[in-house]
């Protein structure tokens, strides 16, 4: 796993996408090439900016390819799934460099160049997906595991390697499956001194529960120096699931870690971009917002905006404003409930409002006021903040921060609607906290923009 911007991506996905970089790329050049000739394509792509021209349509198509979740895990190994997003994505290229041609001719390498390149990359990136997908299937090329431990947690670092292609692992020994708990120190001790010998493995993941007198130290060494990589299950998990495992933290982990560090200047760098976004955002609203509010008003009887108390930085409470998306009595006889799926007390406009994101936009002027950041933990109601604090453990430490619009849970993970899905998202959440950064932050921004594209998490 690589770590960028503070998120852990496969090696096999940047593979991935370094090389379909360079294949768009190249493309459109022997595209050039075809079309005018060596002599005419040097001059085009040497003195009229064609090399620019070219490097903008791959960026494009890599980002239309990424909204359209062509570097998804799941997707890996369904060819037909990927062979019609391809052709959605170059569908959608056809229409975006129409549009700036007929908008901007000055964008036009030559006539019939991207025409010609458009027919050429669709066989190459149809040929190289499967040529890339028959190659990462190699056993050659997969990381040989071992796992130690029962349980959960090793049950869970078993299940996220056997459904994760993407990663390049193949768990090839589980000392601890047979039984459901966790063997005694020889019995482990003997079966990882069998390791690279009668079964060798590149990876050795620690999953057990109680390591007190039962982990095998002196023979883990040795493995390591000969070069096994040795990994607890926790880090492999974290990085793989992108949030921190509530049942495994310890505060211990917390305290020697190198996240979970609030500084000063990072609060002061994370506030500039908040409100340097939310300004960006609420001048882009602004024609919006009237026609919202007439929508809300013509829906329903009631105020236009709904008002709510919230708890943010160090649990203190702040009013927090919606374009109200229920009925003005939703509440009267349920008391704070949290919302369901379909949730009948939503009116029509307000779903569309919900699925689209566009009722939040009245808490931009939260963020500018301060009560909010753009990115960091939803905020939650008070009525449910006390009994989550003792039902949920470290559920506290998300109020270090300032509660944000959108969140690392809002990207990667649902609505919270219950109290098992609340549990979920506060292990995203302190995932968030432990490797806070301004460059995560303009991350979850991006992934932001594709979640409400895509309308995913709304309820």
């Amino acid at each position: 796993m690589v770590r960028l911007f503070h998120v852990y991506y496969p090696v096999r996905t940047l593979v991935l996408l370094a090389c379909e970089a360079i294949i768009v790329y190249a493309c459109f050049a022997f595209a050039t090439l075809v079309r005018l000739g060596a002599d005419n394509s040097y001059l085009v792509l040497g003195y009229e900016n064609g090399w620019s021209k070219i490097l903008a349509i791959t960026i494009i198509c890599l980002l239309c390819s990424y909204y359209f979740d062509l570097y998804a895990p799941q997707l890996f190994g369904s060819r037909g799934e990927t062979t019609f997003r391809i052709l959605l994505v170059l569908g959608v290229m056809s229409f975006l460099l129409a549009s700036s041609m007929w908008l901007f001719p000055s964008v036009v390498i030559a006539n019939g160049v991207f025409l010609i390149g458009l027919v050429i990359l669709t066989f190459a990136l149809l040929g190289w997906r499967s040529c890339y997908s028959w190659v990462m299937q190699h056993p050659m090329l997969r990381e040989r595991v071992y796992v130690i431990g029962a349980g959960d947690r090793a049950n869970h670092v078993v299940q996220a390697i056997r459904t994760r292609a993407d990663l390049g692992m193949e768990v090839v020994g589980w000392a601890g499956a047979a039984g459901g708990v966790d063997l005694e120190r020889e019995a482990l001790a003997g079966a990882i001194r069998t390791l690279n010998t009668h079964l060798p493995v590149d990876r050795v993941i620690v999953a057990m529960t109680d390591r007190r007198g039962t982990m095998p130290v002196r023979e883990l060494l040795d493995l390591r120096l000969t070069g096994t990589k040795i990994e607890d299950a926790s880090t492999l998990l974290e990085q793989v699931n992108g949030k921190i495992e509530i049942d495994d933290l310890h505060p211990s982990a917390m305290i020697f870690s190198d996240g979970f560090s609030v500084k000063r200047g990072l609060m002061f760098a994370r506030r500039i971009v908040s409100f340097t976004v939310a300004s960006v955002a609420l001048i882009i609203c602004l024609p919006l917002i009237p026609i919202l509010a007439l929508m809300v008003k013509l829906s329903s009887p009631g105020p236009v905006l709904f008002r709510q108390e919230r708890v943010g930085f160090k649990g203190a409470t702040f009013t927090v404003c919606k374009f109200r998306t229920m009925r003005q009595d939703a509440e009267l006889n349920t008391g704070a409930v949290w919302a369901g799926k379909n949730d009948p007390r939503v009116t029509k406009v307000g779903r569309l409002m919900r699925k689209t994101r566009l009722d939040e936009i009245p808490q931009l002027w939260n963020v500018l006021k301060g009560d909010m950041g753009f990115v960091g933990p939803r905020p939650e109601r008070p009525e449910f903040v006390q009994w989550l604090q003792e039902k949920i453990p470290y559920y506290n430490l998300r109020h270090i921060i300032r509660p944000g619009l959108t969140g690392w849970a809002q990207v990667r993970y649902r609505y919270g609607a219950s109290f098992e899905e609340t549990r979920q998202k506060i292990q995203y959440d302190l995932y968030y906290v432990k490797h806070m950064s301004v460059a995560l932050d303009l991350f979850i921004i991006f992934e932001t923009i594709k979640t409400v594209l895509l309308r995913r998490g709304a309820q």
